[in-house]
């Protein structure tokens, strides 16, 4: 696991929409933390600080510092609420947790050896039909991301969650489900060859030289 990414946050004692959108004005960035409990409090994040923290891919799914007025609680990130149209933080939920309880998060995988497979090198592509994938685990077990290995995979192969080599102490939920949800995270399929038609009245062209020959032939006979 990755070190512990921290989070500067002040408590606020507002709430609503209009208070939300006062924050915002600001630079701020409203929030929440809950869990474990207790009860939730009401928070702010510089959205600046925020923004440049979420360029990094392990803070989706690594444990989290936030210092509330200068006390550290441990979470994780749960929600994360974003314009529709523009480039800003709207709001973030972030969820205590206890190292004795056993979490569920995303993580994200990272598909290794594409280019060494012998399909990719046949001319064959790697779907990704997932980039991330539901875990189980308690808190310090939790992996920043998962490899999963496709360098050996052929055509028509596929890799499915049951396939996935997990860390110690991490489960997949899904697979708890039945066969069912045993689903393929990624394939190599063949390249698509695509037929290029001829031009309609180069067909049709074609098809009156071919009925002239036929009378031709016809009126020899």
């Amino acid at each position: 696991m990755a070190d512990t990414l921290t989070i500067i946050a002040q408590s606020r004692s507002d709430s609503g929409k209009g208070a939300s959108r006062r924050l915002r004005r600001t630079g701020l960035v409203p929030g929440i933390v809950y869990g474990t409990g207790s009860d939730p409090q009401s928070i702010s994040v510089q959205h600046n600080e925020l923004a440049h923290q979420l360029e990094n891919e392990a803070f989706y799914s690594s444990i989290l510092s936030v210092e509330i007025d200068g006390k550290a609680q441990k979470v994780v990130l749960k929600d994360l609420q974003r314009h529709p149209a523009r480039p800003f933080i709207m709001h973030l939920d972030l969820l205590r947790i206890s190292s004795k309880e056993a979490i569920k998060m995303s993580v994200p995988l990272h598909f290794l050896g594409e280019e060494e497979a012998p399909g990719v090198k046949e001319g064959g592509t790697a779907s990704h039909h997932f980039t991330e994938v539901e875990v189980s685990c308690l808190p310090a077990d939790l992996p920043e991301y998962i490899d999963v290995d496709v360098s050996t995979l052929e055509i028509g192969d596929a890799i499915h969650l049951s396939q996935i080599k997990l860390p110690e102490g991490v489960e997949l939920p899904a697979l708890a489900l039945g066969e069912d949800h045993d689903t393929a995270i990624v394939a190599i399929l063949a390249a698509r060859i695509e037929v290029e038609e001829e031009p309609e009245e180069v067909v049709e062209a074609a098809e009156g030289e071919a009925e002239a020959t036929d009378a031709e032939g016809s009126e020899e006979t």
